[in-house]
């Protein structure tokens, strides 16, 4: 498939380079002399050639990926998921806790949003997004009973500032161990 859409992407730029040169819009750009500019100070040439990102089309809207696995796998749709050389996560060690189901919620909404910036009149995307959105309410409000506000906005029905009261989720030990009586945190 990548060898298909590099495929594609050369033939698209082959034939938008011929219709510039074909209708007078540039010449064939004579290569520059060493004093003509300096490539390390970034001065570019007044005619130098843009360059141009191709970026294929996501078809697929439907995610199939839980947000637990898209806040793992770092996307919600498995069609984009191309882990770096071959490595991915396996596991987020704070799933089923209240801070990761809150992060992979949120994560998942986040994903759902950027894709309907592309894709707006996608109604089966937005209403998964209205239910996504519901759940991080109910993670967001589960989460700050538990160990406080997340943000300053969470503050909005509180009776003190308690902003700066711990344990900041970094502070808390993940599922599975205990803090020892040393931690500063305590």
């Amino acid at each position: 498939m990548q060898e298909n859409l590099i495929r594609s992407g050369d033939v698209f730029f082959g034939a938008a380079n011929d219709h510039i040169i074909n209708n007078g819009v540039r010449e064939t750009p004579a290569p520059p002399t060493d004093d003509a500019y300096e490539y390390w100070t970034g001065d570019l040439p007044s005619r130098a050639p843009l360059g141009v990102g191709y970026v294929p089309i996501q078809r697929d809207a439907e995610p199939s990926y839980e947000p637990d696995k898209a806040l793992t796998r770092g996307t919600l749709f498995p069609g984009l998921d191309l882990p770096f050389m071959d490595t991915a996560n396996k596991n987020n060690p704070y799933a089923g806790t209240p801070l990761g189901d809150l992060m992979a919620v949120s994560f998942a909404a986040h994903e759902l949003t950027l894709y309907l910036d592309t894709h707006p009149r996608d109604k089966s995307a937005f209403m998964t997004l209205k239910k996504l959105l519901r759940l991080k309410k109910e993670a967001m409000a589960r989460y700050t009973k538990l160990y406080g506000p997340v943000s300053t906005d969470d503050l909005l029905d509180s009776e003190a500032f308690t902003w700066v009261h711990g344990p900041w989720p970094w502070e808390t030990p993940p599922p599975g161990t205990s803090r020892q009586s040393g931690d500063p945190g305590k």
